[in-house]
This record gives C-alpha cells, structure tokens and sequence, in this order.
C-alpha cells in the first residue's frame, strides 16, 4: 500500500496510527450506525442501493415507497413495463438506465436465482446495473459479508486523514481494508459516511475544520485537493 510516509511531528505520524484513532472516535461517534436506505429484505436493498448511485439517500428513501408499494419483489417488478418504472424512479435522476437495470435484473433473480438475490460478488456483479460498489453494499449490510463500499464521502475522507493515495476509489478501498480490522468494516464504513455528510463535509470542511482533521493535522494550513 503506497501511503503518505510518517511524519514525526504530527500527534498520529503513520497511516496506522490515525486509522486506529478514526476507528475510536467514529465508533464513539456513532456506536450503532443504521443503514441510511429505508429496506425491508435483500430485494429491496438491491433496489435502493442501485438508485442513489449520483442521487442522496433521502431522495432515494422519498422515491422507494411508491415502487415497492407496486412492486417490492422481482417476481413483482418484472410486470411492470421499463417505462412503469422509470415514470417513478425519475425524481433519482439516471431513470431510463436504471430502469432498465431493475427490471432486467429482476428477469434474471427469477431465472437464475429463484427470485432470490444472490449472496457472491460474483453473481450480484453479474446482475445489470450492479457493479462493485453495489454488490459491497449489500454484501455487507444485507448478508453480513466484510465489505468495506467507498462512496464519495469515504474517499474524499480518507484522502484528508492521509489513509490513502486517492489515486482511484478501487485504491481507497484496498488501502483501508488493510488499515482497519476486517470485523470493523461493515460499522466503519457507515460510520464514515455519516461523518462525512454530518461533520466533514465536502464544503464544510476543506481538511482542515472538524474535529478529526484538526486532530490529526494541528498544524496543516491549506485545503486539501480530493482527487476524483
């Protein structure tokens, strides 16, 4: 993992030490951390975990009761037209595409799967629409699986505390699955979400502002460019 070297002044000098102090404090933070998308089974996560790609969660949890009071079950979803699903899923943004996406994978959970929705990356990732991020939620918030999803949040965050290059979002994640202990991933990473909607936010905060920055860097002057 290429990471910032130790810096000898800072109160946590090494990527290490200020993954162990992130950990602590979010988990102090926020000891039991719901899932942010209103679900009722893996199905219904799927769905939900699928529209708020470029779209909020609250816009997301307004928009899901009207689908799934229609259709809350691929054997459901697949009566309805690509069309039918997009006049309500539109509010999301990306409709037409992710329209498609939930009836098509709705079609293929009923054909390949008995309806359910599988529980590998290999068949989630498999599914249209779902890629890997998709698949890592609900990996881990509907199964239980160590996942570690970065979002924005978690990569403009990482980035600020120096637990990663930022180089890619793929590079995020692999740099903090080795930073943190693998039963702390699934929390964690909705721990970091919410502090990064709540506390270090991407114009709240330039790295220098909440808490956590201004305990890990007393002493850093200038913003810090997050890398996209």
């Amino acid at each position: 993992m290429k990471t910032h070297r130790a810096s000898p002044n800072l109160p946590y000098p090494t990527p290490a030490a200020r993954a162990a102090f992130v950990d602590s404090k979010l988990a102090e933070l926020y000891p039991r951390p719901a899932i942010p998308l209103n679900h009722r089974d893996p199905f219904t996560l799927l769905i939900a975990v699928l529209l708020s790609a470029q779209c909020t969660d609250k816009r997301v949890n307004l928009t899901t009761p009207t689908l799934f009071a229609k259709a809350c079950t691929p054997a459901d979803m697949v009566k309805l037209s690509v069309a039918e699903i997009d006049s309500i899923v539109r509010p999301c943004g990306l409709s037409p595409r992710k329209a498609e996406a939930i009836r098509g994978l709705s079609t293929m959970l009923l054909e390949l799967h008995g309806g359910k929705v599988p529980s590998t990356f290999e068949a989630l990732e498999a599914l249209p629409g779902v890629g890997h991020k998709t698949a890592s939620v609900v990996m881990s918030q509907a199964f239980g699986f160590p996942a570690f999803p970065v979002d924005t949040h978690i990569h403009r965050l990482a980035q600020r505390w120096k637990l990663t290059t930022g180089r890619s979002v793929a590079q995020t994640e692999a740099d903090l699955k080795k930073l943190f202990p693998e039963s702390h991933w699934n929390p964690l990473h909705l721990r970091i979400i919410y502090y990064g909607r709540e506390r270090c936010t991407a114009r709240g905060c330039d790295g220098t502002v909440c808490e956590i920055c201004r305990t890990l860097f007393p002493e850093r002057k200038r913003a810090v460019a997050t890398r996209k």
